[in-house]
């Protein structure tokens, strides 16, 4: 794909807000429901990233808008090693894009595609990932809601990552949900049984955690559900239907998939500690999970993007407004000033307006580096004090322990 920079990249002011201009577009590498994405890299740090850019008119036409809003506002709060963190939050006239970490070992989708089998000690380790990631969201008191293979990504370890926060909800205290919401082959049998005033909390997510461990070791998953079938039809499938847990698997791992795919939430494995505590995950170093010192079994293909091509093809020459001819595009809208809007396009256009101005532009970045600024600055604080104290100095000699640290605390 072309690039929408020159071949002499601009020098940007580290105080002005990240925009479009600031990346190279580099290919695409996949779509969904809400817009699609490439691979990007930043001009000034040279740094890679994934683009997801959103058409903000299909966006306001489907009423999708106050989902990409809450998505946004839930990922700026979020960082964490098994999670897609967000780095930036922008826009312009057409689109609203959202820069996050690059992970080039395709979706578990993608490689269950391709006939990849997942020994089990593979599994265990995802497990106790995800349990982590989950764990974490829980301390924040959100529920994915759409945990399954599409949604977890691997880095080029094979380590996994959840992505897509776009139907996320955060639970108040004393409150739980009955929107039902997710991919029905995925979703807990509480979900279903919504209308009832218990309705549903963070269970569900660990459900399809199960769900999503049970097919990566078998490539199908434990119960026939399809997307396009009832809740009455799906809650006669999980009252009548059996799960069949095959003789290879261990007696271990069968026994956590039940605790995962317990019906009932409330004996459903559903914190990190209900996984800690379990006999066959009693040799987990947890730390050293966290910190991604344990090698998985499955390391994706160096050397190629673990991903459908067709998406490089489709952005070329099937989309209509492609990402990288964007700045022609803009430059000639702005220039035509004479275009006339129907009764309808005014309301469209005021719905634009109000995105426009309502939305929540975000620079991870720049909050780094402003936190690092302010510990640096409380540490220089510091060390002159505690060097004073120590060298009993005389008038004036605190100013020049504040100019020359390092040789006063050598003398």
């Amino acid at each position: 794909m072309g690039a929408n920079t020159s071949s002499k990249p601009p020098v940007f002011d580290e105080n002005e807000e990240v925009t479009f201009d600031h990346f190279e577009i580099l290919r695409a590498i996949g779509k969904g429901s809400f817009g699609k994405v490439c691979i990007v890299q930043k001009n000034d740090t040279k740094k890679m990233y994934a683009m997801k850019y959103m058409n903000k008119q299909k966006c306001v036409e489907r009423n999708e808008v106050r989902n990409v809003f809450k998505e946004l506002q839930i990922m700026q709060g979020l960082e964490h090693p098994f999670l897609v963190n967000l780095w930036y939050s922008f826009q312009d006239e057409e689109d609203m894009f959202m820069v996050v970490d690059l992970l080039l070992g395709g979706d578990l989708r993608y490689h269950l595609q391709q006939n990849v089998r997942f020994q089990e000690g593979t599994v265990k380790l995802f497990i106790c990932e995800l349990a982590l990631a989950l764990d974490y969201l829980q301390s924040r008191r959100i529920i994915h809601r759409d945990m399954k293979p599409d949604n977890i990504l691997l880095d080029e370890h094979g380590h996994v990552h959840i992505t897509d926060f776009n139907i996320a909800t955060i639970l108040t205290k004393g409150m739980q949900v009955t929107t039902i919401a997710g991919t029905k082959p995925y979703m807990a049998p509480e979900m279903f049984n919504s209308t009832k005033p218990t309705g549903y909390s963070f269970a569900v997510d660990w459900w399809s955690l199960g769900i999503t461990a049970y097919e990566l070791l078998r490539g199908r998953r434990p119960y026939h559900i399809r997307s396009n079938i009832s809740p009455n039809e799906i809650a006669h499938v999980f009252r009548t239907a059996t799960v069949m847990y095959p003789a290879a698997w261990s007696k271990e791992m069968v026994s956590l998939l039940k605790k995962l795919l317990e019906p009932n939430p409330e004996e459903r494995f559903a914190q990190l500690k209900d996984i800690q505590d379990f006999p066959y995950l009693a040799d987990i170093n947890w730390d050293a999970v966290l910190q991604k010192r344990i090698m998985p079994g499955f390391i994706p293909t160096k050397g190629r993007l673990n991903c459908d091509p067709t998406f490089e093809l489709e952005e070329m020459i099937l989309e209509s407004k492609p990402l990288h001819k964007k700045k022609k595009r803009l430059a000639k809208k702005e220039k035509d000033t004479n275009k006339s809007y129907s009764s309808q396009g005014c309301r469209l256009q005021k719905h634009l307006e109000s995105l426009q101005r309502d939305f929540i532009v975000f620079n991870r970045e720049k909050g780094q580096a402003e936190e690092e600024r302010t510990s640096n600055s409380i540490k220089e604080n510091q060390i002159p004090k505690s060097v004073c104290q120590l060298h009993k100095p005389q008038s004036g000699d605190c100013l020049r322990t504040l100019r020359t640290p390092h040789h006063l605390l050598q003398s």
